[in-house]
């Protein structure tokens, strides 16, 4: 107990320490927000994949879906890596970069705002930002409870108040910085936490092709006759496996607090390296994660999901480890609850002020008091997290457990469209980005309250936040060419940035006579 507590302290003094250090390079709107866009590689692709995986994706997903699919949950990993890592920094990352500067944008409303020149646009977007980030900010901490309990013997309320105070902190006092330099070092404890993890559990088991083998002996006929289904290429499932592996990957080209790391990244080469960076990292992180839970069924003796719920399946899984072992455990999922928490607060009080209340509900307002009134609202969104995660626990409010199920699948829906079409073609228009943004949201919201009137396939949150990713892809150039072509200046503006002429040493490029 004396060595976890200590690796806690420790843990979280370095998180403090960093925040306060960084305190200098959030001054102003662009440092606190963005970090003066000048945040190099290695940051860039930690902040990417720390706030990509949170506790969610360790403790819920990867026991829910392992659970589900067996082995073949480890497609869920390799999509994340090469869908939602490697493809999104190769199409996204060097064109947002260069237009959200050149239209002077922080945050993904104010790029739609300027990029289709609608304010009803901007604020539109905020809202949906501020109504979905808050309840999925909330299931951060959905996987501490289980695995503090078990480590600690500590109470989960005081396991939620402690992580969001001290993340709180160093989020207020550094901006972008601090939570850039503070993912790194969590994406270090996550890349090695899940290695050991992974090798103590199927260790446990007799090895890997012993797990493997008994796996294989799996049979549940409520699920598939086919025997050795669990330990198969494709699992039992391969349509509702292709949903999940869609929306989690596909998700992140639209969720803000993914893209606007692209906002910040330093340059040219730092996007090169930090897409090979950013894939290596979440081969490792999210093909463990789902790896190791696709294990799951091997410990069906120990946890009975029917009345503890798929969320006790890892948590079962690490039960039996070594204690040295069980606590870097618990500062992995504290390393990506931490990351994430911070990602999405930041991105939910900078959207709020910057795109809601500035020139809104507050005519004037300096560059101080844009910054002050977001460290302000971070302490209200950590606050409301808390609130709503502990209520969740307590008493066991599904309807905000459901409301967390599709805020990925409305956020991703309602934005991923209208910002690939916005960043690489001239048609889109601004009713289109109206139809994406409505479609999704009421898809989505009618799910929780009228799921099981949808066809089966999309009775499923994660079925549906995939088929909005999809429609949305179909809807906005179809919805563009039947609606008023958008202003001609505007959009020569917004992509004349693409066509301005920069030096560059004839390593990385050849002249025309060469």
């Amino acid at each position: 107990m004396v060595i976890k507590a200590a690796m806690l302290i420790v843990f979280f003094a370095v998180m403090v320490g960093i925040g306060l250090y960084c305190r200098s390079s959030a001054a102003d709107v662009n440092g606190f927000v963005l970090g003066g866009r000048s945040v190099g590689p290695w940051l860039t692709a930690f902040a990417y994949g720390t706030s990509y995986f949170s506790a969610v994706v360790f403790v819920g997903y990867a026991g829910q879906f392992g659970w589900k699919y067996g082995i073949a949950a480890t497609w869920a990993g390799i999509g994340n890596a090469l869908l939602g890592s490697l493809l999104a920094w190769v199409v996204l990352g060097r064109r947002t970069r260069i237009m959200t500067q050149h239209l002077n944008s922080a945050t993904m409303p104010e790029f739609f705002g300027k990029r289709f020149g609608s304010t009803s646009l901007k604020v539109t977007a905020a809202v949906i930002i501020f109504i979905f980030l808050i309840p999925y900010t909330a299931s951060l901490y959905n996987g501490l409870s289980r695995l503090f309990g078990m480590a600690f013997h500590i109470d989960y309320t005081i396991c939620v108040v402690v992580m969001a105070v001290l993340t709180g902190i160093y989020v207020i006092a550094g901006g972008y910085m601090a939570t850039a330099i503070n993912d790194f070092i969590q994406g270090i404890i996550m890349i090695f936490g899940i290695c050991a993890v992974i090798a103590a559990v199927l260790q446990s088991q007799g090895g890997f092709f012993a797990a493997l083998e008994g796996l294989a002996q799996v049979n549940d006929p409520t699920v598939s006759q086919t025997p050795g289904i669990f330990a198969s290429f494709f699992g039992p499932d391969p349509i509702n496996l292709l949903g999940v592996v869609l929306l989690t990957s596909l998700g992140t080209w639209g969720l803000p607090q993914m893209v606007q790391k692209f906002y910040a990244i330093k340059s040219e080469k730092a996007i090169d390296t930090g897409t090979v960076i950013s894939t290596l990292f979440a081969t490792v992180v999210a093909g463990g994660c789902y790896f190791l839970g696709g294990f799951g069924r091997l410990f069906s003796d120990q946890v009975d999901v029917a009345t503890q719920g798929y969320d006790a399946i890892i948590p079962t899984m690490l039960s039996g480890l070594p204690d040295i072992l069980l606590a870097v455990v618990v500062i992995l999922v504290l390393s990506a609850s931490m990351s994430t928490l911070s990602s999405l607060v930041l991105t939910s009080s900078s959207t709020l002020t910057l795109d809601l209340l500035k020139g809104h509900l507050i005519k004037d307002m300096d560059e101080k008091r844009q910054v002050f009134l977001m460290r302000c609202l971070i302490v209200v969104f950590i606050a409301i997290s808390v609130v709503l995660a502990i209520i969740q626990y307590k008493s066991n409010v599904t309807f905000i457990a459901q409301l967390m199920g599709v805020s990925w699948g409305a956020l991703a829906g309602a934005f991923l469209a209208p910002f690939l079409y916005g960043l690489y073609w001239k048609g889109a228009t601004k009713a289109a980005c109206w139809v994406s943004f409505l479609f999704s949201t009421v898809v989505m919201l009618a799910n929780i309250f009228l799921g099981s009137h949808f066809p089966p396939m999309l009775q499923s949150p994660i079925n549906a936040g995939a088929f909005c990713m999809v429609a949305g892809l179909i809807l906005v150039p179809l919805v563009s060419l039947f609606t008023p072509k958008p202003d001609r200046r505007l959009v020569e503006e917004s992509f004349s940035c693409y066509e301005e002429k920069v030096l560059v040493r004839q390593r990385q490029a050849l002249g025309e006579h060469q």
